[in-house]
């Protein structure tokens, strides 16, 4: 009998190069530093090119994964790089803001036994790799030559965030003339002004992005609100074939609780926006202040809670709280996040849920009341819902509160577009299998959608509609 092929030995896994804790909570600059080549090329090799790769199906956009890994494995870094495109028009941003332990990470199958294979930080290095010197067709769509653009046909995005980026990425590639227009004077959606710099570089990753669109000729038309300086209709009479719905979901909520308005509490929106956005961060530089709290509480456990107490942090805040009903076990934030933000000094309190926030005689906010919880029995779904324990509650000492618990659809648009179908929670019905919405040749997809969820789920959703926009308008020879 012969002898069994030897298994492949599977090596540890490389770690991700980081700011020391101590240095980077004095910066905004990026905390995971990247692989080096050598780095690269040692975790490609991790990879056992399953013949059956659970990992593609893991990922929303299905990225050949094992074959851009199997191209970076030989140094192939254009290759490894036009296979991502083939399906992801973000690799560099996906790479550092996509859940990957619950998508393609989470589905690998060294999961069993070993670390699964870093597919993120391997897709970020190719992206970097490529943004560094790849001409503008490649950088959206894995294409060395782009087609002419046919003025006549013409497709309006409304939100520049990673959904219609997708959407004018997929269909400028094909020759369709694309208009994004943006409510804010900076193009990038959430990209830019939700995200933190120490998690997603502006400009260097985000600018080359766009800067790529611009040069495949997509239009950005910024300061331009959807439902107030134009609707739908007016961009179907101006010779738009298609209208496609990108504006997220960033109506924020709040926890409707006594002194929710006093001088000192933010929507985790507002502060956000106000650092990233309006460059507080580098006060007196750029001239949009914000309030630089000593003690900082903030709302709400996941990625975004993170972001906003992070970034309170840097702005020098002696002391800051993470305060959630539950237990670090259901906290919802990447895992990856929740243990850098307690790298960073930041302090949780556990199955604590505030009552009131407290202010001074000048109405600002001094304290805040919380009431101790503690996690009943389980629902039919199994969750264990938070409930008070009688008579506990103790005063928290805070002068910035950031409420961070999620958002709504903002229905500026909404409202103003009559025959778009909504569902019973306020967002947008569409056809799951071409995301068109209830009005003819007008498409929806990310948050507005789907409700709050990630990056890579909503350029899948712009991936879907443009093929279909591109169907209808050149062919499926286009594809």
């Amino acid at each position: 009998m012969a002898d069994a092929k030897p298994k492949k030995a599977v090596l540890p896994r490389a770690e991700m190069p980081c700011q020391p804790a101590a240095q980077r909570v004095k910066n905004f600059d990026e905390v995971a530093l990247g692989y080096t080549v050598e780095e690269a090329l040692y975790e490609a090799k991790r990879c056992l090119q399953c013949k059956k790769a659970g990992c593609v199906k893991g990922c929303p956009v299905e990225v050949p994964i094992p074959q851009f890994i199997a191209e970076l494995a030989k140094g192939n870094f254009a290759q490894a790089y036009k296979i991502i495109k083939s399906t992801n028009s973000l690799p560099a941003i996906c790479g550092r803001v996509c859940p990957q332990e619950n998508q393609c990470e989470g589905s690998c199958i060294l999961n069993a036994k070993k670390e699964p294979v870093a597919i993120g930080r391997l897709e970020r290095f190719v992206g970097d790799m490529a943004i560094r010197g790849e001409n503008a067709c490649e950088l959206v769509d894995a294409s060395n030559a782009c087609r002419l653009t046919d003025e006549n046909l013409k497709v309006a995005c409304i939100g520049s965030g990673p959904s219609s980026l997708t959407v004018a990425g997929f269909l400028a590639s094909r020759g369709i003339k694309v208009t994004v227009f943006e409510a804010l004077h900076e193009t990038g959606g959430v990209l830019v002004y939700g995200i933190p710099e120490f998690r997603l570089p502006k400009e260097k990753v985000v600018g080359p992005e766009v800067s790529a669109l611009k040069a495949l000729g997509v239009d950005f038309v910024t300061n331009y609100v959807g439902g107030r300086s134009f609707d739908i209709e007016d961009l179907f009479k101006q010779g738009y074939k298609a209208v496609y719905i990108g504006v997220g979901a960033g109506l924020p909520g709040f926890l409707n609780i006594p002194g929710e308005n006093l001088s000192g509490v933010f929507s985790a929106n507002e502060y956000l926006t106000r650092v990233n956005l309006g460059r507080a961060y580098e006060f007196p530089l750029y001239d949009t202040p914000t309030l630089r709290g000593k003690n900082v509480t903030v709302y709400g456990a996941g990625n975004v809670a993170m972001d906003a107490a992070r970034t309170a942090k840097r702005l020098g805040a002696e002391n800051v709280y993470i305060v959630y009903r539950r237990t670090e076990k259901e906290i919802p934030a990447r895992h990856e996040e929740l243990e850098h933000a307690i790298e960073e000094g930041i302090e949780l309190k556990l199955l604590s849920a505030p009552i009131k926030f407290i202010g001074d005689e000048n109405h600002r906010l001094a304290a805040v009341e919380i009431q101790k919880m503690q996690l009943g029995e389980p629902d039919a779904s199994g969750r264990r819902s938070p409930v008070p324990v009688e008579g506990e509650t103790f005063t928290l000492k805070t002068d910035l509160a950031i409420i961070a618990v999620g958002t709504r659809p903002n229905p500026i648009l909404l409202e103003a577009t009559h025959d778009l179908k909504l569902n019973k929670r306020g967002y947008i019905e569409v056809n799951p299998e071409t995301n068109e919405t209830s009005i003819p040749n007008v498409f929806a997809g990310g948050d507005i959608v789907t409700g709050a969820a990630t990056v890579i789920l909503a350029m899948g959703a712009g991936r879907l509609a443009a093929r279909e926009i591109a169907t209808r308008l050149i062919g499926k020879e286009a594809l």
